[in-house]
């Protein structure tokens, strides 16, 4: 009795998907010990970098006056937190592909899992350290709990996933091309005016803030600051939008990842 190729079982999409996330679990731990390893504090340094640097940025502004009715310290802390989330997603997808073309030896791990696994560190270490800070300055009096969590939450979310989407056109972009590569970690240098991270798009004249909400951060930190401060609202957050330019760009990203892939020739 012979056995056709239709007659084979196939895994599920819930154990493909599982298989992937283990995957992807194995790469983030790869990447935290090549990165930290064990020595000195080791591991903890994935979230000290990011809370040395809130925690000096809360500092400057610990003397500041309010404006708005806005804590300084909570207001710096919330849009410096949430925007090296971006900065370090991005800056880390630099040169991802020549730096693990290795592990494409295996069948399963793919360059979209490298870059999610990226990712899901940086994340993981500039969340952590916003939490910490964040539970200091409340602890401390500067401010109070977040009235409305969700969307503190549902903006990082947000953030996370922009970061995501323009590290795979990187990732696929620097692929064999020095000259972008030089430009990444500028380029999120000049994203921090844009972002709208230290200042409210009410703050400024109709004219700017127009044309700066084309840029999608500043819907973002709009969105977490309404779930960080009482007394703010989502006037300027165009979610429609936002989403839509989330899924345009990863699908953008994807595209390019595909690519670059066919070009890479495995010896």
């Amino acid at each position: 009795m012979s056995t056709t190729f239709n007659s084979m079982p196939r895994p599920s999409l819930w154990t493909g998907l599982a298989i992937q996330l283990r995957v992807i679990g194995a790469l983030v731990l790869r990447e935290m010990h090549t990165r930290y390893g064990r020595d000195n504090i080791g591991y903890l340094w994935l979230i000290a970098e990011p809370l040395m640097l809130g925690s000096v940025i809360a500092l400057l502004h610990s003397g500041a006056a309010s404006h708005d009715g806005f804590n300084p310290v909570a207001f710096t802390v919330t849009g410096y937190c949430i925007f090296i989330m971006f900065r370090g997603i991005v800056n880390r997808s630099e040169g991802a592909f020549e730096s693990n073309v290795p592990l494409l030896y295996h069948q399963q791990v793919t360059m979209l899992d490298v870059t999610i696994a990226r990712a899901v560190l940086e994340f993981a270490g500039t969340f952590l350290s916003f939490v910490i800070l964040l539970s200091l300055i409340i602890a401390l009096g500067y401010t109070t709990f977040p009235p409305r969590p969700l969307w503190l939450i549902l903006a990082i979310g947000y953030m996370f996933w922009i970061s995501l989407a323009v590290s795979l056109v990187i990732v696929a972009g620097t692929y064999e091309n020095s000259a972008l590569e030089k430009i990444v970690h500028p380029f999120t240098y000049f994203m921090i005016p844009l972002s709208g991270s230290f200042y409210q798009m009410v703050w400024l004249p109709p004219f700017y803030r127009d044309i700066l909400l084309w840029v999608p951060l500043p819907h973002i930190f709009e969105m977490a600051r309404y779930g960080m401060f009482r007394g703010t609202n989502l006037e300027f957050v165009d979610i429609v939008y936002l989403t839509g330019f989330c899924m345009v760009t990863t699908l953008i990203g994807l595209l390019l990842m595909n690519t670059s892939r066919q070009r890479i020739h495995l010896s």
